[in-house]
This record gives C-alpha cells, structure tokens and sequence, in this order.
C-alpha cells in the first residue's frame, strides 16, 4: 500500500450453511492473485454481493428461507455489519442489485422482485414492494412455479430486468413511485430454464444463459420501447453432457468479442465468439474451471477470469489470452461454499 493507497479488494460471498465464512474480503495482487484477509459470518448464507454507488457500501443477500438484505462498510480487511439485516419480504433471494436509490432481490424460492428502500446512511429497510411473477414451465420438478433468479438494471437505467427461471421467461419491469410494475414478458424457449443475462457493451444486445438446457439464448435489446427480441440459440458444451449440467453465469468481454460462461456438472468455462453485430454466438472451446461446481463467473478489472467454485471449496483465476479469448488457470484460493466474486 505504498503511497497511502488501499490495496485493490475482491469479496467473496459464500454459504454458512455448508462451512463458507461468510462475506470475505481478499487483497488483489498485481498479478491478480487473491489472498484472503478476513471474513464475517454474522449474515448467514450471504451468496450474493453487490457494491453501491461510489464503492462505499458493500450489500448482501442472505438466501435464506425468509430472505434478507445486509449492508457492510468494506474498508479494511473484514466487512464490518452495519445494521441488522433487513426482511426482503420474500423466500430463498438468489441475486441483488442497487440501482435508483433501492436495492432489488430476485427471489428464487418465492419468485418474485423485492424492492427495498436505502435510508441515508444507506443501510437498507425492510422490503416496501413485491412484485410477484406467475406461471409455470415444463419440467417436473423445477418449473412448478415462477423462480426469479436474477434482477438487474439495463444499461439506459430505465428498466429492470429479471430473469424467471420457472417460467421460461424474461420480464422487463418499470419503476414508478417505488413501485415495479411489470412492463412486458417476454418467453424463451419452454424447458430452457434461464438464469442470467449479461448485456452487450453496444447496449443493444443480451445473452440469456439456460440453466435447465446448456444453451445461451441471444437477444436484441430496444431500451427506448423496453423491448427484447430472442434470435438465436447456442449450446454452450460441444456435446451432450456426460451427466447432469447446469450452467450458472454468462460474461462477455468489454471490447464485444468473446462471451465466457460456467457450467456446473461438466466444471468447464466455455468460450464463444460473438460476430460483429453481436447477432451470434460461436462456440470455440472449453476449459477445465480450476475447481467444482463454478456457481459464479466474473471479470476483473485487471481482465482476468475468476470462478467460485462452490463445492470443491475455492476460488481460482485465469488469465485471457486476447486473440482466442481462451482462458488459463494462474492460481487459486480456499474459499470454503464459495458462491460469487465482485471487485471494489
């Protein structure tokens, strides 16, 4: 930390329910290299993270059965609980984001938004709207019902976007007053399963990965009208898996060329190429993770690659290789029930 600079800081969400440590706080090394300083299990199962405006603020889900939020003061080397968690209103929250003054949780077990204020200190309140998705998809066991995994501004900032893996579908949400409002649906293929959705950097298209199917479905995106439009399809594994596969996280690289995904089962990062217009996707490769069960994927800003490997109980990084877009392991770190990775 020469010249009285903080050292760059990765946070590590993870499972307490199955031995993780809760909310971690590692330095990055020039390299890229995590090395963990401390950790906080005052939050149970806080799975994901997200950081709000200017970095200052770091929140939480807590995936639980009754669903909360959390904020902590990153600074130093162990996240510091700032008030107690707050109720999301909602079962089993798989996802968050800040966004407008609110935090928003996708919940998974009751599939549904939540909308939690941000008071000035910026700690959250209790959940002050709920806006619940209905309907059902084909597969038996895991689309009995709506299963909201992710929730995310688009980049104009004038809608939010939730991904329901229970009903085969996309929903573009308004917020007006504090309220989401369901402004279109819009269905993917039935029994695909989508989890997440990253965007392109033209800001005009989005990639939708299939967690039921290993398939990534590629979407025009109109922020004026709030409009998607699927067109196209693409596995994501060069063949049928071997045994079950479940993809987790999409990423696509700044300049718009390659789209990077994980898929849990088969333990492989996948690379695809993605055309000029941002049209298609192309598988290239796949590579090993570095662990097993990569639940999250994510690029630093250094522009490495880093995979939370959920059961085999670490995170590892890999370095890009800029004309392929392939990705080789550099390193690796315990984190016991890792679950996802953000930079500050």
């Amino acid at each position: 930390m020469g010249g009285g600079e903080r050292t760059a800081r990765a946070y590590i969400g993870s499972f307490t329910a199955a031995g993780g440590a809760g909310v971690v706080t590692a330095a990055v090394g020039p390299d890229g290299g995590l090395t963990v300083l401390g950790a906080t299990a005052e939050v149970p199962d806080p799975s994901y993270l997200a950081l709000g405006p200017g970095g200052d603020l770091l929140y939480a889900v807590s995936e639980t059965a009754d669903g909360a939020v959390a904020a902590f003061d990153p600074a130093g080397d162990m996240a510091r609980l700032l008030a107690p968690p707050a109720p999301v209103a909602a079962e089993g929250p798989t996802h968050l984001c800040v966004h407008g003054g609110r935090v928003f949780t996708a919940n998974y077990g009751s599939g549904s938004v939540s909308v939690l204020p941000l008071r000035a200190d910026g700690t959250p309140a209790p959940a002050a709207h709920v806006l619940n998705h209905h309907g059902s998809g084909p597969h038996p066991q895991r689309q009995q019902g709506p299963h909201v995994h992710q929730v995310l501004p688009d980049p104009s900032g004038r809608w939010l976007v939730a991904v329901d893996l229970g009903t085969d579908s996309v929903r573009v949400h308004a917020l007006r007053d504090g309220m989401l409002t369901l402004h279109r649906e819009f269905a993917l293929r039935p029994g695909s399963g989508p989890r997440h959705l990253a965007f392109h950097p033209d800001g005009h298209h989005l990639y939708v990965l299939n967690e039921l199917t290993p398939t990534l479905t590629v979407c025009r995106w109109d922020a004026d009208g709030g409009d998607l439009r699927p067109v196209g399809e693409t596995a994501v594994l060069p063949g049928a898996p071997g045994a079950d596969a479940y993809p987790s996280e999409v990423v696509v690289s700044p300049d718009g060329r390659f789209l990077w995904t994980a898929t849990r089962g088969e333990d492989v990062l996948s690379v695809l190429a993605l055309d000029p217009a941002g049209d298609a996707a192309r598988l290239l490769t796949t590579v090993p993770c570095g662990g097993h069960w990569p639940r999250d994927l994510v690029l630093s800003p250094q522009g490495l690659l880093y995979a939370a490997n959920e059961r085999s109980g670490d995170v590892s990084w890999f370095t890009v290789d800029p004309d392929s877009g392939t990705p080789s392991l550099a390193g690796s770190v315990p984190a016991p029930a890792a679950s996802s990775v953000l930079f500050g």
